[in-house]
């Protein structure tokens, strides 16, 4: 019904703003996240999410197209409502969201306020084939986990090792990536350096 709104943000509060268009406040809910890149004063355009039941209705805010993409993704996992799929985009970025999402990586979406890991793997199962991950084939981790497959067991063995230590599988992916010529490494030594790269 909305797409965005553009306007002057003349309150923040946690979890939502105002956002002011030809003299009328829209009260606009946001990833908590959100807050820290937000002024007031400052003139900004917001993408927008409404959600009508019969007792309620919300408007629910994101500064790219992208995230309310996420967003209305989240919400159409059975379970997953407006709030606790805020919450989602609150403690992940989208870019983290999809990493943990492609690892199947439990633990980190299990941190999300309100959803558990019961809740966590049924997002998995449904997101894992709908969200995008064109932009995560560089730089991303992704194609390690491509290499393993084709067998590289020194990077599945390093990734294993720090999953152990308590990582999750996403920020054992992109410590492995960081470290270069990873995949001609033996697993010791790879592990050392995937392991120095998570103490940055």
């Amino acid at each position: 019904m909305i797409s965005y709104i553009k306007g002057v943000l003349t309150e923040i509060e946690p979890g939502e703003i105002i956002l002011e268009n030809q003299g009328i406040g829209y009260r606009i809910m946001i990833p908590v996240r959100s807050e820290e890149r937000f002024k007031i004063g400052q003139e900004m355009k917001i993408y927008t999410h409404m959600h009508v039941r019969e007792d309620h209705l919300g408007l629910f805010g994101f500064s790219s197209r992208e995230e309310l993409e996420a967003f209305e993704l989240l919400i159409g996992v059975s379970g997953i409502g407006p709030k606790v799929g805020l919450s989602v985009l609150s403690t992940l970025s989208v870019y983290e969201l999809k990493m943990a999402v492609i690892s199947e990586d439990v633990k980190t979406i299990s941190k999300t306020p309100g959803l558990g890991p019961k809740g966590a793997k049924k997002l998995i199962l449904d997101l894992k084939d709908k969200l995008s991950f064109e932009e995560l084939e560089e730089g991303s981790g992704l194609e390690i986990f491509e290499e393993t497959a084709d067998g590289n067991d020194a990077v599945m063995v390093t990734i294993e090792g720090l999953v152990s230590l308590g990582y999750s599988r996403s920020e054992a992916a992109q410590a492995v990536k960081k470290v270069e010529d990873a995949v001609s490494m033996e697993p010791e030594e790879l592990l050392k350096k995937a392991l120095k790269n998570m103490m940055i």
